[in-house]
């Protein structure tokens, strides 16, 4: 494997990874108001491909934040027990919107990472036609 195909490959696990944590931002965000919803976070780790020697992002399982529910008091709310409570869900939508600026600029980069490493190697297989 040439170092431009190890360079899109390091961008594009990045891309990958990205994507996938700017999907579960949204849905934690289009859920924030939803009972008893739990908010969704993904972890991310360096995977090492021995044959290429190649490390890239590899996202891991995707878990449920165990911090409490909101109680939030609405005696008109259907779900409400005897004393008027109900559980909320536990996603702060300061943090989603902060942690879904963090990943929009890191698949940014990637991106632009992954453009650059395409334009070398045209300008190299330029090169090498004259």
């Amino acid at each position: 494997m040439n170092e431009f195909a190890k360079s899109l490959s390091v961008s594009a696990s990045g891309l990958k990874a990205q994507a996938s944590r700017l999907r579960h931002l949204s849905e934690n965000i289009s859920n924030a108001d939803t009972p008893g919803y739990r908010r969704k976070t993904i972890p991310f780790r360096t995977e090492f491909d021995a044959g290429s020697g190649v490390a890239g992002v590899e996202v891991g399982r995707m878990s449920l934040d165990d911090r409490p529910l909101a109680r939030i008091y609405d005696p008109s709310h259907p779900m409400a027990d005897a004393g008027g409570h109900y559980e909320g869900s536990n996603v702060d939508l300061m943090i989603e919107l902060a942690d879904a600026r963090e990943a929009q600029r890191s698949y940014e980069a990637n991106l632009k990472m992954f453009e650059q490493a395409r334009q070398m190697s045209s300008s190299l297989m330029q090169l090498l036609r004259r």
